[in-house]
């Protein structure tokens, strides 16, 4: 595809001295209506090395342009230089790269195989998959979609929380109250049962925490029983976590969790110390980083035991030794921002200059309409019944409306599943949100399946036409309004996906196709597409399957199906 943007700041850098092709790139604005032309250029910044008014300079700079072919015409407005392309010129370059390119389109090869590790998810074995997980499981799954599909060799790790002093507490309290085959039935309402009851218990009787942590040494030091109870655990919360994944879609290339690393902490504490950054305090070991305005960072405690630091410091120092990332992203929440902040300081005081490699790309909290979610308390929202409820919400709506029947189950999980994800990934991510039945499942407006439904409507137009696309058609009949600002967002989708990388921020696509669906759906009433006149009808066929490939695109990076009817 032609990058007509560049080709506006090459015609721009022969009228501007001393300017490079980048700086004039930069400075390039999308004006806000198509009045105002496709490009823009402001001048202000020109006024004070050309010493003249903007609107001078902008009217120097449109006259100069008048005879360049790939202009229709070139305008000065209020100090901006306004540039209005050759629409059949955009709407053949722009429509013959999607046909080539296919489901490909949007992606690249910038990526150049660069290694990028993406963590997300990482639910605590033994807690509940909650609603509050739905973030940075969905976040980080389009991220590594996002990054593959730009050439990264992209590395999905589900990094398990199934390590601490709260599995020291989960072991007590089975042993005091649990039953086997309770969690053998439902193992993680089961556990979470416990799990709270162990914290009402501990109120009245705080000796409770105590043998807890001495529970926790014991598995840390390979007690057996210990062990064989954690492993069961463990083997029992992975069955339910699965279940969750296999609805959404999504898999892991790793499932190494914070036990992992259990064996190779010793190594890390060594090197600390090599390096003089372990200082004894009331018993335990910590890092002093009072000189970069942190507080203390705890690696050991007093009882020896290591804590989420520490394996975390030694889970970054394995996958630079094992995958050699050129990039190391973990999707956790804006909670732990001094967390990431003190052991990436660690890892750069160890002397590793790849710490700056290590991103941390955080997210707002859910809360419930009452307050915030508490695991002690019990007090969560289960992520598969919110699942459940979407797919069966959904299928009661396809049947009121009178959609269809066919395939009503499947299309029904397709769409109430995307309708959660689309709801997360709508939103900057670093934005706080009350998770609402109502608005998760709102199928009206700018949603997940309004963006479906669109796409499964450009694929009906496509049936019904019964013609064999061709990319030997007519570009003029696409040069109305609606037809060439739908072929503009299109041609603006690629962009769309490198801007979401490089900010970590999945919405940009998401809201990138709500507005190819709306310039879609804008066309389709505008404009006839199955007519009489074969020439016309080839040439609007041929935007239709772009804006549905685009759209089908977008919703693949987002982890969404993109259904064929609905």
């Amino acid at each position: 595809m032609i990058d007509f943007k560049h080709q506006v700041a090459e015609a721009l850098k022969n009228n501007i001295d001393g300017m490079e092709i980048n700086d004039i790139i930069g400075m390039i604005e999308i004006p806000p209506n198509s009045e105002m032309g496709d490009f823009a250029f402001p001048c202000f910044k020109l006024a004070k090395t050309m010493r003249k008014a903007p609107n001078l300079i902008a009217a120097d700079i449109a006259e100069n342009m008048e005879k360049i072919a790939i202009f229709e015409k070139v305008e000065s407005k209020g100090g901006y230089v306004n540039f209005f392309m050759d629409k059949k010129a955009v709407a053949e370059s722009v429509l013959n790269e999607v046909n080539d390119k296919g489901e490909k389109y949007g992606g690249s090869d910038i990526g150049g195989g660069k290694k990028v590790i993406v963590e997300y998810s990482s639910p605590n074995i033994a807690k509940p998959f909650h609603i509050g997980h739905i973030r940075s499981t969905v976040i980080g799954n389009a991220i590594y979609k996002i990054y593959n599909f730009l050439g990264y060799d992209t590395v999905r790790i589900n990094h398990l929380g199934d390590y601490g002093t709260q599995f020291g507490k989960m072991i007590v309290a089975y042993r005091k109250w649990g039953r086997k085959e309770d969690v053998e039935k439902e193992p993680i309402r089961t556990l979470l049962g416990l799990y709270v009851k162990f914290h009402e218990e501990a109120e009245a009787h705080p000796e409770l925490e105590d043998e807890a942590r001495e529970v926790f040494r014991l598995l840390e030091s390979g007690s057996a029983e210990e062990v064989e109870l954690w492993k069961w655990f463990r083997e029992e919360s992975l069955k339910e976590f699965t279940r969750v994944y296999d609805m959404l879609g999504i898999s892991f290339d790793s499932y190494a969790g914070e036990s992992f690393y259990s064996d190779k902490m010793d190594r890390i504490t060594d090197m600390m110390t090599e390096k003089g950054l372990l200082q004894k305090s009331e018993g335990a070991e910590i890092v002093d980083l009072s000189e970069y305005d942190m507080s203390p960072a705890l690696i050991r405690k007093k009882d020896g035991s290591t804590l989420y630091i520490t394996r975390d410091i030694a889970a970054a120092v394995y996958r630079k030794e094992h995958y050699n990332f050129d990039k190391n992203i973990y999707v956790v929440a804006a909670q732990q921002n001094l967390h990431f902040q003190q052991w990436f300081k660690i890892i750069e005081l160890m002397g590793f200059d790849w710490a700056e490699q290590c991103v941390h790309v955080n997210f707002g909290l859910v809360s419930l309409d009452d307050g915030t979610m508490s695991t002690r308390k019990g007090k969560v929202v289960f992520l598969e019944d919110v699942l459940n409820r979407a797919v069966e919400k959904t299928a009661e709506i396809i049947r009121d409306k009178n959609f269809g029947k066919d395939d009503l189950d499947e299309i029904s999980k397709q769409v109430g599943i995307g309708a959660v994800v689309f709801n997360e990934l709508s939103n900057n991510r670093i934005k706080d949100y009350v998770f609402s039945w109502d608005k998760v499942l709102n199928f009206e407006g700018e949603t997940g399946p309004y963006v479906q439904y669109t796409h499964a409507r450009a694929c009906s137009v496509l049936r019904n036409a019964k013609v064999e696309l061709s990319k030997n058609v007519n570009f003029e009949y696409l040069t109305g309004e609606s037809a060439y600002e739908l072929i503009k967002l299109i041609a603006r989708f690629p962009e769309s996906v490198v801007d979401a990388a490089e900010k970590y921020e999945p919405s940009i696509v998401t809201r990138h196709i709500v507005d190819v669906a709306q310039g879609f759906n804008k066309f389709y009433h505008d404009e006839h597409i199955i007519v009489e006149n074969e020439e016309e009808q080839k040439a609007k066929l041929l935007l239709v399957d772009a804006a549905r490939q685009t759209l089908e695109n977008g919703l693949k990076l987002l982890g969404m199906a993109a259904p064929e009817r609905m």
